[in-house]
Parts: structure tokens; sequence; C-alpha cells
């Protein structure tokens, strides 16, 4: 989308700065009432299916377009309905699994994400090559046809009960914060909030190395370390459910944990790193895992621990939460790079994931009621 706006269309960057800024407020509005939708049976099946299509179509049809301004009114559109479907589709798998298979579940969700993150942008270039950026943002649209019409078929296979009646609209976040769900919301919230983009991850590989390699030949490295990083969570997110399976009631807390003390070594290690490929590799790496295992857990912990009438709310909040965090993250951690220095603002994302321990810490501590 990027070259299409700025080559084909001739467009600054500020424009597609601004495209996607939008786009990303209105995916997180998006996610919000996404949550109230999917307290609802009914209704989740239906935002669900109607989201992956709605996404698709809108996405795919920007390759018509031939203004800055009809791309950004799709792209906008296309990712409101993005958010509208990740509650949805969470609490809806939530629906289709066992609740000992939570973990194992969330972890293939988030391993087949991961590997479209990998495989996605491979095809895309293939098809470019193959045909033009018009032709391929068009084609794009037939995965995404393609998953509305897995959804449908897996909700056939798995024989959910009919509903009749439809439950009231509302936003339900004090019941969501309440007891030990609120708690673990607490923790996630404080891991979220150090969460940056990949992107920091990237300029910080590109800044050290550029040095002594030229800022061409750093680049072209960062890249492939990137590719450590989204390998390393597609490896580690499906191992990663099946053990927060295995370890029982608190296993989901546990996985999150491991994750998060990853994320603190792989901030530490760039706060500290030079010029080195090996310890940034393992820099990257490390980060690669603690969003395999944090990402797969946090949604197994919000299944197992939210009652099935406010589920969908849950899960509205936690994408909520974590499209918040990230920016907050990046926000702040990107002006500490460039005020301060580059250690400082991995030292601050790495107190970050401290915190964030402490808070899952205290949200597995039992609670005990007065007599």
């Amino acid at each position: 989308m990027a070259s299409f706006v700025t080559a084909t269309l001739g467009a600054p960057a500020s424009a597609l700065g601004l495209i996607e800024g939008i786009s990303e407020g209105l995916a997180g509005a998006g996610r919000f009432v996404g949550g109230a939708l999917a307290d609802d049976p009914k209704r989740r099946r239906t935002v669900v299916v109607g989201g992956y299509s709605a996404t698709a179509v809108l996405s795919a049809l920007i390759g018509t377009t031939t203004s800055v301004l009809q791309v950004g009114v799709l792209r906008g559109a296309a990712w409101a309905a993005r958010g509208l479907r990740v509650p949805a589709r969470n609490a809806l798998l939530a629906d289709v699994v066992p609740a000992q298979a939570y973990g194992r579940a969330y972890g293939f969700e988030r391993t087949m994400d991961n590997l479209g993150a990998i495989v996605g942008p491979l095809l895309a270039l293939g098809l470019v090559s193959l045909f033009s950026v018009r032709t391929a943002i068009l084609i794009s649209v037939i995965p995404g046809l393609l998953a509305a019409v897995a959804i449908v078929y897996a909700i056939r296979q798995a024989k959910l009960p009919k509903v009749t009646e439809r439950r009231k609209l509302r936003f339900q976040i004090r019941p969501v914060l309440h007891g030990q769900l609120g708690r673990v919301m607490a923790g996630f919230a404080a891991f979220e909030v150090g969460n940056v983009a990949a992107t920091l991850l990237i300029l910080r590989a590109t800044d050290v190395l550029a040095p002594d390699r030229g800022i061409d030949a750093a680049t072209q490295i960062a890249i492939a370390l990137y590719v450590i990083y989204n390998v390393a969570a597609t490896i580690t997110s499906f191992p990663a459910g099946g053990l927060s399976d295995k370890l029982g009631h608190h296993g989901p807390l546990l996985v999150t944990a491991a994750g998060v003390a990853a994320f603190m070594l792989a901030y530490s290690l760039f706060a500290i790193s030079g010029p080195v490929i090996v310890l940034l590799a393992v820099a990257f790496a490390l980060a690669g895992v603690g969003i395999g295992c944090a990402e797969t857990a946090e949604h197994a912990a919000v299944a197992s621990l939210a009652p099935e009438e406010i589920r969908g709310s849950a899960f509205g909040l936690l994408a909520t939460v974590q499209a918040i965090g990230n920016v907050a993250a990046s926000a702040v951690a990107g002006l500490l790079y460039t005020l301060a220095s580059p250690s400082v603002a991995f030292a601050y994302l790495a107190a970050w994931m401290l915190v964030a321990l402490a808070a899952l810490a205290w949200a597995a501590l039992p609670r005990t009621t007065a007599a």
C-alpha cells in the first residue's frame, strides 16, 4: 500500500502517514465497539464473518482508486471492519474449542498470523513482479474471502447451539475489571505500554550497524534480523499455547510472564548492544519469543477467566489495551530515543517489563475473603 500511495498516486509520505494514523485509530475504536457486539453469540458470528469479508473487499478496492482521498476512505473503513472482527473472532474461537485447549487454539491462530507476516510480503512481491501493484491489490481479496468461508465452515462443523434471542448491546467495562480478570488486565496493560513497535528495533539495529557497514548494508541486515523476529514468533506461539494448557489454571499467566521476561532481556540487549550482529540477532529472537508467548497466553487467559456473557467485552478491552499501549510505547520510546539516547529508550521499555512481571505476580496471588 505504501508504494501505491507514494509511487503510483504520487502522494507525499505525510499523506501516507495520515492515512495510516487515521486507519489505526479507527481500528482501535472498532475493537472497543466490537467487544460489545461480540457479547451476543449471534452477533459475534455475524461480525466475524462480515468483518473478514468487508476487510478483504474494501482493501482490494484500493486497487481501483485514483486519488489519495479514495484510498484514505477505503483504508479507514477496512481497518474499522478489521478492528470490529478481532473480539468476535477471539470469542468465537473460545466457543468452538474446549477450555483445556484454549492455549493451543490461540497459539495456532498466532502461528498462522505470524506466518502470514512472513509469507504475505513475499507473495505480494511475486504478484507485483508478475502483474502490477493495482492488480496485486485487487487479487488480495481472494485470501480474505477464503478466510470468511473457512469461518462459516468451522461454525457449522462445530455445531454451535442456535441462538434465537439477542442480548442487549452494552459496553461492559466494569465487570471485566472485576476480580482476578481485572488484575490480569492490569498486568497486560503494563506489558503493552512497554511493547514497542518492531520498527524501533529495526531502527536500533540500523543505527548501530551503519557507521561500520554503511546505511544500505545496515538496512538490509536490520530487515533480515526482523525476519528472525517473525520466525521466532511463528515457531514459539503454538508450543507456548500447549505449555499454557499443560500448566493448568495459572498456565496463561506463567507463559505471559515468560514472554515478558524474554522482552526484558531483549530490551536490555538493545540498550547495551554495539555493532555485533550475533548479539542483535539474539535480541530480535528474544523479542520474537516474547511476543509469541505473550500474545498467545493473553488470549488464553481472557478466554479462561471471562464469563461467557462478557467474553466479547473482555476481548474487546484486551484489544483496545493492546492498541493504546502499543501507541503509547512507540510514542514515548521514540521521543526518548531522539531526545535522550537509544539506551535510555530501551531501558525505559525494560522497566515496564519489570512492572508487568510484578503485576502478573500480583494477579496470580490467591485472594481470601474476610470472615
